[in-house]
């Protein structure tokens, strides 16, 4: 390779200043806000051309399990931010003690949300119950499904954790799904205050 193209090369990654693993979540975050902004954008005009017959979510939901559910969820963001630090000061231990933590969470979040999922179906909750139940399944199946991919995403890093792979300050990995970790935290956030609270 010539000089000048790696030059170029090089003056093209200086001027990115970010990481492709880095760049490429998010980009693909950006379009993931475009999905969640359409489903929860159609929920809300659904409802609001349906106010009179909307149904209370309070009398069909358990709002003290998902709000249980929901501080899980969010620890379990906490512990991502710990666990990045812990990469980022090469501290193999408190990475792989942090990234467990994260897993546990995410997964114990999915499970309680498998189990919403069974009592509701089992008291007649259907997809097919009216607009609330489809918009309800569509959009925390949706999430639910984001998180599950999360899950074992960070499995996955944490068996690279555990395999040393993180050593000697390599934290892009971490990094990159930690994005993707806040990102369904996040969604999630605004899902429970506008389909379970309102």
């Amino acid at each position: 390779m010539s000089h000048a193209a790696t030059h170029t090369i090089e003056h093209a990654e200086e001027g990115l200043g970010v990481y492709t693993q880095k760049l490429g979540m998010w980009v693909f975050l950006c379009s993931e806000v475009m999905f969640f902004t359409a489903l929860i954008g159609s929920y809300i005009i659904l409802r609001w051309g349906s106010a009179e017959s909307w149904p209370v979510p309070a009398e069909t939901l358990n709002i003290p399990v998902t709000a249980l559910n929901t501080f899980i969820l969010i620890c379990s963001s906490v512990s991502m931010v710990k666990a990045y630090a812990a990469a980022v000061h090469d501290d193999q231990r408190g990475l792989k003690r942090w990234l467990l933590t994260t897993v546990l969470g995410g997964a114990t979040f999915v499970g309680v949300q498998a189990y919403e999922y069974i009592h509701l179906i089992g008291k007649g909750f259907l997809p097919s119950s009216g607009l609330f139940g489809s918009t309800f399944y569509t959009m925390t199946g949706f999430h639910g499904f984001h998180v599950t991919c999360g899950v074992i995403s960070m499995a996955y890093c944490t068996l690279r954790a555990f395999r040393g792979k993180y050593a000697g300050g390599n934290f892009h990995g971490i990094e990159t799904v930690g994005l993707y970790w806040h990102f369904v935290d996040l969604v999630w956030i605004i899902l429970f205050t506008i389909v379970y609270l309102f």
